[in-house]
């Protein structure tokens, strides 16, 4: 696998051969992430669909996902705290 310079954590590390998500977001972690923050992100991403009870094949639910997986690994925008006053929802 290529070294990359992680975006996330701004350490040296392996890489991916290809995209480990599809589209331009995919680009990106390929260019920018390493494979230890993208475990990192699987599994925030995990606590997040358990926590709000999120069906990933509703496109609100897919859209919540990718906002906090850029927010996560790239630093941009907010990225969704626990709120455990609001469990089984993303109505903001």
């Amino acid at each position: 696998m290529p070294d990359v310079t992680c975006l996330r954590c701004g350490q040296a590390r392996a890489g991916f051969e290809k995209p480990p998500f599809p589209g331009v977001i995919g680009a990106r972690v390929l260019e920018g992430t390493c494979t230890v923050c993208w475990g990192d992100w699987l599994r925030q991403q995990t606590m997040l669909i358990n926590h709000y009870g999120l069906n990933v094949m509703d496109p609100q639910a897919r859209k919540f996902l990718t906002q906090n997986m850029e927010a996560f690994l790239f630093r941009a925008g907010a990225q969704a705290e626990v709120d455990t006053s609001r469990q089984g929802t993303i109505d903001w």
